[in-house]
């Protein structure tokens, strides 16, 4: 199997297990920038990630246009080429409406990391308001690449960045530490969440984080890594398609 072959085939348990763990639902989507082409991007086409298959991975330019294809197209790819434009150390993209997020993009309370397992997070996580810049008249969706590259320039060089009464937007340099990192995002928004409600809270140091980003069991091939990927991918009934 050739490494573009391996790429679509982790794409498809990406977007099941990401369905599976209630971080996409019928709107959302995870994409990876393509292994030989890095101007290029693979998506699915329009389709809830539940059903994804092989068969519906659409190859896309950065500017959102689909490379001999004509299925729809997610409306919100720009969100995917603008991070891979902005960002050449990024190899994967997701882009979530999962609801315990949003109180944090619509609240002057900043979203942190409080659990261990969510460090890849990192340190800060903006918020993009699309109305700073087009007005207070739009839909909320990032439907061109001059949104998708203000949401990128909010981005800057976090993990993630919240988008104001819409969801989230998350890159990394892997699959594996995105789908992680997506997992565990709402997690810790919920611990957040109760955490205020008992008093003052304590979140992860810069150090403790940067310490989690080093250490061996976060690599992608490390034993812990690949534990959680077979564990994800046999909750999601697609532990067969793993190589």
């Amino acid at each position: 199997m050739d490494e573009l072959e391996r790429s679509i085939g982790d794409l498809v348990i990406a977007n099941r297990i990401l369905a599976k763990e209630d971080v996409v639902d019928a709107y959302g989507h995870v994409s990876i920038r393509h292994p030989s082409k890095p101007n290029h991007y693979l998506l699915s086409r329009s389709l809830s990630p539940e059903f994804v298959t092989r068969e519906d991975i659409i190859e896309f330019k950065l500017d959102g246009t689909p490379v001999s294809d004509t299925r729809p197209g997610y409306l919100e790819r720009y969100i995917h080429g603008a991070i891979y434009e902005a960002r050449p150390e990024i190899n994967a993209v997701i882009h979530s409406h999962a609801e315990d997020i949003l109180p944090f993009s619509v609240s002057k309370t900043p979203m942190c990391c409080v659990a261990h397992v969510a460090s890849d997070m990192g340190t800060h996580v903006p918020v993009w308001d699309i109305a700073d810049k087009f007005g207070d008249a739009t839909n909320l969706l990032v439907i061109n690449m001059e949104q998708g590259r203000d949401m990128a320039q909010k981005l800057g060089k976090n993990s993630v960045v919240l988008m104001r009464g819409h969801g989230f937007s998350a890159a990394a340099d892997g699959l594996l530490k995105l789908v992680r990192m997506s997992v565990y995002l709402p997690r810790n928004a919920r611990v957040q969440f109760k955490a205020t409600q008992l008093g003052e809270m304590k979140p992860l140091s810069s150090g403790e984080i940067q310490a989690r980003s080093a250490g061996p069991g976060y690599k992608p091939q490390s034993p812990e890594t690949q534990r959680a990927w077979q564990y994800w991918a046999q909750r999601a009934g697609c532990a067969h398609l793993l190589k």
